[in-house]
């Protein structure tokens, strides 16, 4: 994930010495969202949408900043609060002293809200369970500023925008090509425009209830950049988890629910006639700050959901090759043949020195990930009709490793952001001050990452594998190219410290190894980059307590010079980090060590109410059993949702060969949560269970054609 809205020095104590009125981005850690892409709410949990970063969105536009309920001099004590699946949140609050002949309360005021793609439905319900009769003023408010989210994240106030008022039940505000309908029913006594005030006069009588609704609509002029997709219409299958801990069940259960209300739909999918009807779906990054197309995000949550089918894959596949780079624009940092970083409705300004164009390429991970990304899906069923539609991508994406990643030409694919307004690093460790040595010095660009390394590599082999396997040529010289890679890697990367040989995190300018030990290792492991005994080293780097918090794997080390719990990349925790550091290990041969990085993340989701965040703070079971939340993390988010999926294939040990005609199921610590069954699978586009009996046994219904290898 990016944290694009700040500058590299936006951190920095000199810079807010110097600039003392300094916006600061707004706090989540306990916002309720209700979410259905393109469109989200996000409020307290009173339910009350009023301070922030509270507000209905869609499209990347506030289109309500503010929608409150009061009754006059009654004060609203809220009792309960969050969300409902995905698309809904109820509220309730008690109307304290209204109506009491005890100490009971009596009235109640109920809220649920319910979010569709470009809709959001607010019910109000009071109910009077005294034993007299009540009388009340109730006022809603609303207003909004129209704000563009980059101005939001900023934590920049908006001036509203003035409302008018249509037929008695309807405010509406319009601006910059985007209009907002609110409408009540029923009509309110009093609806003032200018305060954007709904009045009722309401009277109960005992055992007696009331209910408005309020029907809020946001359209942009020139429609929805990527609309939601068809009602139903989920691109991938549906497992049911069943195991010994609950815990797991939910876990996987919500995170599923959340990844669907992620989905977008690419409008170019049938240009040229050439989609055949179909459209394809993507997963957005997350909400609230990057619910839009994002490369890296988008890709590695459709690699972790293949185990449920290829069809996200082969949408996020397709979405970005409709987009891969095919001139040479330094502005956006378009490269022929490279994948994109973030598309968004119009230019993002930040400040006067970081700023992002709409469609922009500020990446260096994308590109490998989606060749990797691509071979995996073949490897997982995809057809192969659909698979050479998209090698010509693979071929330019490949050539860009080559010719463009490599700039100047030592062997390791870098960046460096040559406009001087985009992102300072561009890894998916992004923010300004995440490489750094391991005495806090920060790294000077050109940068070369260890993981991007281990992501060429795959991308690489790959890349060959499906060049062979459908006849074209090249295969042989990839492999070597990918040969020679692995072979610089270990001459160049591999540094020391007091516990021994270990791979840096970069190389910086000057080729010299950036020595920071970080949760980077485990993007390493099970790549084919490392050998046995690299493998080992990483593996008890990883499960050393500098590391491992017991809540997931910290992105910088606790004794490193800088380790900040709360920094974006220096110290918090993200769990799709922790996630792939697991699958790696079990990949590696490391099970044990995959088990209990497995469990921290299990412990963490419990402690989220199965909603794992982008991130949370890194200070460790040590500090206390539930971890701590970053404030300004969203929530849901893609890869950290799809983070359960791919935890449960690793505990697993479930690979696939569909063009091999095999399927793999060797269980390492799924055992811990035996008796456990997984339902609804799927492996070359057919329903794949498995079960995992207490003792240890494993059973399987797979598709005809594939056999299954056991151990």
């Amino acid at each position: 994930m990016d944290t694009t809205v700040k500058p590299q020095d936006a951190d920095d104590p000199e810079t807010r010495a110097a600039d003392p009125t300094r916006r600061l981005q707004p706090f989540l850690h306990d916002a309720v969202v209700a979410l259905r892409a393109p469109s989200f709410a996000l409020s307290r949990p009173d339910g009350q949408i009023e301070h922030g970063v509270d507000g209905f969105y869609h499209g990347d536009v506030r289109a309500l900043s503010r929608l409150t309920v009061a009754v006059d001099g009654i004060p609203l004590a809220p009792v309960t609060g969050g969300f409902d699946g995905t698309d809904r949140a109820g509220f309730r609050a008690v109307l304290r002293g209204l109506g009491e002949t005890t100490a009971d309360p009596a009235v109640e005021l109920h809220r649920h809200r319910t979010v569709t793609a470009g809709r959001l439905t607010e019910e109000f319900t009071v109910a009077n369970a005294g034993r007299r009769r009540v009388a009340f003023r109730l006022t809603v408010t609303a207003a909004t500023d129209l704000a563009l989210m980059e101005r939001v994240k900023t934590g920049e106030p908006c001036p509203l925008v003035p409302a008018r008022a249509a037929d008695g039940t309807t405010l509406t505000w319009s601006g910059d090509a985007v209009t907002v309908r609110l409408t009540a029913d029923p009509a309110p006594g009093l609806l003032d425009p200018a305060t954007g005030r709904l009045v009722y006069d309401v009277e109960l009588d005992p055992g007696t209830g009331w209910t408005m609704t309020l029907h809020g609509t946001a359209a942009h002029a020139d429609g929805d950049q990527f609309p939601a997709p068809p009602a139903g219409a989920v691109p991938w299958r549906t497992p049911a988890v069943r195991s010994a801990d609950r815990r797991l069940d939910r876990w996987v259960r919500q995170s599923l629910a959340d990844l669907d209300g992620l989905r977008l739909t690419d409008p170019r999918s049938n240009e040229g006639g050439a989609g055949g009807g179909r459209v394809d779906q993507f997963l957005a990054a997350g909400a609230p700050w990057f619910l839009t197309l994002f490369g890296r995000d988008s890709l590695w949550a459709a690699r972790m959901l293949l185990p449920l089918g290829t069809e996200l894959a082969a949408g996020t596949l397709r979405t970005l090759a409709r987009r891969q780079g095919a001139v040479t624009d330094p502005a956006a940092e378009e490269q022929p043949g490279k994948i994109l970083h973030e598309v968004r409705r119009g230019t993002q300004e930040f400040t006067d020195t970081f700023a992002l164009p709409p469609v922009y390429y500020g990446t260096v991970d994308a590109t490998p990930l989606w060749l990797v990304l691509l071979h995996d899906a073949w490897r997982w069923g995809l057809p192969p009709e659909q698979v050479e539609q998209l090698l010509p991508h693979a071929e330019s994406a490949l050539a860009w490793l080559r010719d463009h990643g490599d700039a100047d030409g030592d062997g390791f694919l870098k960046y460096v952001d040559l406009t001087g307004r985009g992102l300072a690093n561009q890894g998916w460790k992004d923010s300004g001050d995440a490489v750094r040595y391991q005495d806090g010095r920060l790294a000077e660009p050109p940068i070369a990452l260890c993981e991007v390394q281990a992501y060429a590599y795959e991308a690489a082999r790959g890349g060959a594998a499906l060049l062979r396997a459908f006849g074209r040529p090249g295969a042989d010289a990839w492999e070597e190219w990918a040969e020679r890679l692995a072979t610089r890697f270990r001459e160049r990367f591999w540094t020391q410290d007091a516990a021994g040989p270990y791979p840096a995190l970069a190389l910086d300018r000057d080729g010299r190894p950036v020595d920071a030990i970080t949760s980077q290792f485990g993007h390493l492991l099970g790549t084919g980059l490392l050998d046995q005994e690299e493998s080992a080293l990483l593996a008890a780097r990883l499960t050393s307590p500098d590391l491992d918090s017991g809540h997931g794997l910290r992105t910088l080390s606790s004794a490193a010079s800088g380790f900040n719990p709360y920094g974006y990349h220096i110290g918090s925790i993200w769990p799709h980090d922790t996630a792939i550091a697991v699958h790696g290990l079990v990949r590696a041969g490391f099970a044990d060590a995959a088990a209990s990085l497995a469990a921290s993340l299990l412990t963490a989701s419990a402690a989220f109410d199965a909603r794992l965040p982008e991130l949370f703070a890194g200070h460790g079971d040590q500090a206390g059993p539930w971890p701590a939340p970053y404030p300004a993390s969203c929530r849901p988010q893609a890869w950290a949702a799809a983070s359960a999926v791919h935890v449960l294939r690793a505990g697993l040990g479930l690979e696939a060969d569909v063009p091999g005609g095999t399927i793999t199921v060797a269980p390492g610590f799924a055992r811990a949560y035996g008796p456990l069954t997984v339902t609804g699978l799927e492996a070359g586009g057919e329903r794949l269970d498995v079960t995992v009996a207490a003792d240890g046994t494993v059973s399987t219904r797979a598709p005809k054609g594939l056999r299954v290898i056991t151990g």
